[in-house]
């Protein structure tokens, strides 16, 4: 689950992270009047879970309460990378001297966690590893250590920092408040020395680990379903495991590495059409026909897919249960499905599925072989 900056700056404070002070709003008055508590300058910033939010120009500095409450109508119902601003957070403002990055994160590939530090913050991280790739150090963590002082010093001196002195106690908290709450990223950028010397975390990005939620009762209180996409909420529901890409041909399978791969295929079969993956869907390994239904459900209710493929290789999901499932969802749904939807099946009971799915005879579904003839097709179709 990601957090909203305001989320991240209250867990920050509660971590002993130094930070500002910082009132949400969610009307021009509110921002008017916070800005008015806080002081001016103020910055007035975009409450979404995306980045680009400055380049968008969805932080922007305010110098009196009229300022203030203009700037937050015009943030407010601001579209940002598909994002639509509901809450803007009104900060104090902060005299600069320096600006830097770090974060903790959650290293998949090397099984362990790593901590990202750079004297150079403020800019996108992403053009910074890119271009200046010397300028970004990755320090690998002892999970069982974590950063206490003396490897907070270790990172830093790496990193080209001379005083550290002021920079160490923060760079401890942070790695605090990435274990007590089991986070899988914390991100600031940027974190800053302020005229009089002290660092103050002036941004905030937080990850939080869904399977560790029984843990953590209280992160249910942190969960907004107001600005997320709906068929991921219905998803979610399902327990199916959902994102939203931004291409044409839906894609539902059975197990991760199966679904990734078929993004592959499709993505290589849509260069000669122009389409691209819409989702990735993976309905699991042991999936009922009534799940198979919901995860055809979610992707064939959204505008943007023009074609559906279902890869699926049966294992503990046996295919006759996917090919019922297939048939009930589009029995269900009636007339709002008018989509093609292109399956392959393999594995276990799949001469039993594709029997199901051929005394249907729906005239919306294609049977097809192999997954690479299965991407063509469905990227032809999508076309």
């Amino acid at each position: 689950m990601d957090l909203y900056e305001f989320q991240a700056r209250d867990i920050f404070e509660d971590g002993g992270v130094p930070v500002l002070s910082g009132i949400t709003a969610t009307d021009p008055a509110q921002a008017r009047a916070a800005a008015e508590e806080l002081g001016f300058p103020c910055v007035i910033k975009a409450q979404v879970k995306i980045g680009g939010r400055g380049k968008a120009g969805g932080v922007k500095l305010a110098h009196s309460a009229d300022e203030a409450e203009s700037i937050a109508a015009d943030i407010l119902g601001m579209d940002i990378r598909g994002h639509t601003v509901h809450k803007v957070m009104v900060a104090q403002g902060a005299d600069i001297a320096e600006e830097y990055y770090f974060s903790i994160l959650l290293d998949r590939a090397e099984r362990t966690h790593i901590a990202l530090c750079s004297r150079e913050g403020g800019m996108d991280i992403e053009t910074l590893a890119v271009e200046r790739p010397e300028a970004l150090v990755k320090y690998q963590l002892d999970p069982s250590i974590g950063i206490n002082d003396e490897v907070a010093r270790s990172v830093l001196g790496e990193a080209g920092f001379t005083d550290t002195d002021a920079l160490v106690p923060a760079l401890v908290s942070l790695w605090n408040v990435y274990s007590q709450h089991d986070a899988t990223l914390v991100e600031v950028n940027p974190l800053v020395r302020l005229a009089d010397g002290s660092i103050i975390a002036l941004d905030g990005k937080v990850t939080l680990d869904d399977n560790a939620a029984f843990r953590h009762p209280d992160h249910a209180a942190l969960a907004d379903n107001s600005s997320t996409d709906e068929r991921e909420v219905a998803a979610q529901e399902a327990g199916l495991n959902y994102v939203r890409l931004d291409g044409q041909v839906g894609i539902i399978g059975n197990g991760a590495g199966l679904v990734m791969s078929t993004l592959d295929v499709v993505a290589l079969a849509g260069e000669k059409y122009g389409v691209r993956p819409a989702n990735f869907l993976d309905i699991g390994g042991g999936a009922s026909a009534e799940v198979m239904a919901a995860g055809l459900d979610v992707i064939l209710s959204d505008p943007q897919v023009k074609s559906v493929f279902v890869n699926v290789f049966g294992g503990i999901t046996a295919c006759d249960a996917v090919a019922s499932g297939i048939i009930g969802a589009l029995d269900l749904l009636g007339d709002n499905a008018s989509k093609p939807i292109v399956v392959r099946l393999d594995g276990n009971r799949v001469e039993e599925g594709l029997a199901i799915l051929r005394e249907a005879h729906n005239p919306l579904v294609t049977i097809v072989p192999t997954m690479d003839q299965a991407a063509e097709i469905a990227a032809e179709l999508a076309a």
